[in-house]
């Protein structure tokens, strides 16, 4: 009778091992990258790309020029899906950039979005910014081992957009297209 049970045991352990070790994810693929400047007296983009080197490897890069020392920055950001149109969705939040680089415990919604582009981009010190801001080959790669996997969303078409306030002024916005599958 305990053989039976323990044979019972393993079989039901083997059943569920078998249909739990598989791992489900979405997968990123960049559509399109745009930036634009509201005052180009004061910030302009020298590039704003995004490449496609083959089917599974693609990044997007800009560079800002700053014309002005800034000496305040607040960001606006949202995750927008596509349904007739382009709706907000899940994230829609503004902050001040200077306090936030000091401190990037202070909002953690932010420092999960930071996180993707920290090791690509210039913007690791806090205000003022009296230089270019670069960010460099953002992979698609890079999203995918973080976004789906930690964060599932279903699938579709969605644009990260930005707002970026310098010296209380909207200077430039930027959008980022992916689709999720």
């Amino acid at each position: 009778m305990i053989n039976q049970v323990r044979g019972y045991k393993s079989i039901i352990w083997q059943y569920t091992t078998a249909f739990t070790k598989k791992q489900i994810y979405s997968h990123i693929e960049f559509t399109n990258f745009k930036c634009t400047s509201m005052n180009k007296d004061v910030a302009d983009f020298e590039y704003c790309s995004l490449k496609s080197v083959n089917r599974t490897y693609q990044y997007i890069s800009t560079r800002i020029k700053l014309y002005k020392l800034v000496n305040s920055l607040k960001v606006n950001f949202g995750l927008h899906q596509q349904i007739n149109g382009y709706k907000p969705f899940l994230y829609n939040i503004t902050f001040d950039g200077c306090q936030f680089i000091k401190n990037t415990k202070s909002n953690l919604v932010a420092k999960y979005f930071y996180d993707f582009i920290k090791n690509v981009s210039n913007l690791n010190h806090s205000c003022p910014f009296n230089h270019d801001i670069i960010m460099d080959k953002l992979t698609s790669e890079t999203i995918n081992s973080r976004l789906p996997k930690v964060l599932p969303f279903p699938t579709g078409n969605y644009m990260f957009q930005a707002y970026w306030t310098a010296n209380e002024k909207y200077r430039a916005v930027t959008k980022i297209y992916f689709c999720l599958y």
